[in-house]
């Protein structure tokens, strides 16, 4: 199987922009309409493995809009967005025809682990992560899959969060990421408490590195990072 196509419909233009960009560096093919009565058309077109769907959407609702699809694509999984919490919202959801839901606020990493468990629910075959190769950053070698980043000295284990964040700046590399997409990507909001935690991901990653003086994150203040790799 190639990439994976994504259709993400998703009003909120800062939060639609930033899932959308994520999911593209990590690998997959993504639609990103805002606009529900432009969803059919985009199904004939685009025809994606995994429809990710907002239940809050403008002129017409999440669960209405699912119907519909699910009227004309019978297997197409479908994982809601969904700010609530309540049972009934989610019983609800299910009723329309979604296949599973994500709780906002949320992180990148559920929403493809999500993606991934529909695709292996209707394929049969559990795919490695877009990112579970081996990544090569100056004298390190960044191994997802057993969470190592690895060099001639040694290796060292890294958090889930470690891998998160180095991940994405990597994707990034030799651009600026700003750091409100980091926090989005990665935590799911940007608040103060995540901020804090944030830097301190980033003093750690940068001890990590810090036996290759070519790689160097740089604080932009106020702005971002720039994770320079030669």
């Amino acid at each position: 199987m190639g990439k994976a196509r994504i259709l993400y419909i998703e009003d909120e233009a800062s939060l639609g922009k930033i899932v959308r960009d994520t999911l593209v560096k990590l690998g997959y093919e993504v639609r990103w309409e805002t606009d529900g009565a432009k969803v059919i058309p985009a199904l004939d077109e685009f025809r994606p493995d995994v429809c990710v769907l907002d239940i809050m959407l403008p002129n017409i609702d999440g669960y209405s809009l699912c119907r519909t699809i699910r009227g004309m694509y019978r297997t197409l999984p479908v994982i809601f967005l969904t700010a609530k919490a309540e049972t009934t919202d989610l019983v609800a959801g299910f009723e329309a025809g979604g296949t599973d839901y994500v709780k906002k606020p949320f992180s990148i990493e559920e929403l493809i682990a999500r993606i991934e468990n529909q695709i292996y629910l209707m394929t049969g075959h559990r795919k490695a992560l877009p990112d579970s190769e081996p990544v090569g950053i100056g004298k390190f070698t960044l191994e997802p899959g057993t969470y190592e980043l690895r060099s001639p000295e040694g290796s060292i284990s890294l958090s889930n969060r470690d891998m998160q964040v180095l991940r994405l700046l990597h994707a990034n590399r030799n651009r600026v990421i700003l750091r409100k997409d980091l926090l989005m990507s990665v935590w799911g909001d940007d608040s103060y408490f995540n901020s804090r935690n944030l830097d301190v991901y980033i003093r750690k990653i940068r001890g990590y590195l810090r036996d290759d003086q070519s790689v160097k994150i740089i604080t932009l203040k106020g702005n971002g990072y720039l994770f320079i790799v030669p």
